[in-house]
């Protein structure tokens, strides 16, 4: 039985970020907090545009972690209300708010002296002929 290869932090940030982008997540974004704390390498954060679709991304996120890497989330949280759902995979934890739950806690803000960038999704869209 051949083992999955282990991911570095950029590359699970970078794969949870395709998977929120493939559930229509808003405002997806990278902080590389290696230089600013000892319990995690990265946040990704993610905007759902109701309860119902951050249910849906954590779901997605979930599925394509276990499925294509089989790596599991330590912890889950908020599920139930999914008005913040929290998946820590150690190296790399998410965060998929409401817009009003990411205004209210402003996380990027709390961080805000830490590396980061905003996910695009780069597949160049197919042009109308």
């Amino acid at each position: 039985m051949t083992s999955t290869p282990q991911l570095t932090p950029d590359q699970l940030a970078d794969a949870i970020a395709e998977q929120a982008s493939d559930k229509k997540a808003a405002d997806i974004v990278v902080l590389d907090l290696r230089d600013a704390n000892a319990y995690t390498d990265m946040f990704v954060i993610a905007t759902g545009n109701t309860d119902r679709q951050v249910k849906a991304i954590h779901d997605g996120i979930h599925q394509a972690l276990k499925e294509r890497h089989g790596l599991y989330p330590r912890r889950v949280e908020g599920v139930t209300e999914s008005k913040w759902v929290l998946m820590d995979y150690l190296d790399v934890v998410v965060h998929v708010f409401t817009p009003e739950t990411r205004e209210f806690y402003r996380l990027e803000q709390l961080w805000g002296e830490v590396p980061s960038h905003a996910y695009e999704d780069e597949e160049p869209e197919a042009e109308a002929s």
